[in-house]
């Protein structure tokens, strides 16, 4: 069992207190297994799990993991004011809890909402009750801010197998993955971030950002990536729509 402070969880079995990993941070999580895992997953469970929408429209959807972040969210959301483009939003509830204020601003602001989890654990290693409790003191919080449970849920790190993805599917949840991944969680420079996305999307294309991370993490190469990554793919021909728009689901249970 964990017990998170702060930018730190305790370990209460053994009492050994580790720094929390920001998305991806850690070696120890790969991507690439994940990734190569969940696409077979796709193919079994396709009414629950999503990778990517349509090649048919041009439409790709931007989604930001592990905020809301007082020091970056602000920061992705006046850019993408400034070009009017909507973005799906996967919050942490802890944080969500803490800075109720940006998740107003994000909905309001005709931004989508969904849940990753309440302490940002690899569910692949937590009991399925510690799963369903992720998940569901997640949504508890988002209600109370926003009036609503979300339907969308991304796991951390992408990690899932099939016992996880049967039971969100319980839940109600729309597993959301993403099929382009900046690799932001680097802290990478903006050209670098701006060239991973722009070398994969096409349309449908789900893209893998962040706009949080633990208090040691600088994604400004993410903010400033979004001037190149926005302006180049609708010069390609690409609208940018939230998840729920481009996989034709609600955003709320």
């Amino acid at each position: 069992m964990f017990t998170r402070y702060g930018d730190f969880w305790l370990n209460r079995n053994n009492g050994n207190i580790q720094q929390s990993q920001p998305e991806g941070g850690g070696e120890n999580v790969g991507r690439e297994p994940n990734l190569i895992a969940n696409s077979l997953l796709q193919r079994e469970y396709p009414n629950i799990v999503v990778l990517r929408g349509s090649l048919d429209d041009n439409k790709v959807a931007l989604s930001f993991d592990d905020g809301p972040d007082i020091r970056f969210t602000p920061q992705v959301l006046d850019v993408l004011g400034q070009y009017q483009v909507k973005a799906t939003f996967f919050l942490m509830g802890a944080r969500a809890a803490e800075h109720s204020d940006i998740v107003r601003r994000m909905y309001g602001e005709g931004h989508a909402i969904g849940n990753h989890t309440y302490w940002h654990p690899n569910l692949t290693e937590e009991s399925l009750g510690r799963v369903q409790w992720e998940v569901a003191t997640t949504e508890e919080t988002i209600e109370q801010i926003l009036g609503f449970r979300p339907r969308l849920f991304r796991p951390p790190y992408g990690a899932l197998n099939r016992e996880i993805v049967e039971l969100l599917g319980n839940m109600g949840n729309t597993v959301v993955l993403w099929n382009v991944d900046s690799l932001d969680w680097r802290q990478l420079g903006a050209e670098i971030i701006a060239d991973n996305v722009l070398a994969q999307a096409t349309p449908g294309s789900i893209i893998l950002m962040h706009d949080g991370g633990d208090w040691t993490m600088d994604l400004s190469g993410t903010v400033n990536a979004l001037h190149e990554i926005i302006p180049r793919l609708q010069q390609e021909g690409m609208e940018f729509v939230t998840i729920p728009e481009l996989i034709g689901v609600s955003e709320e249970k």
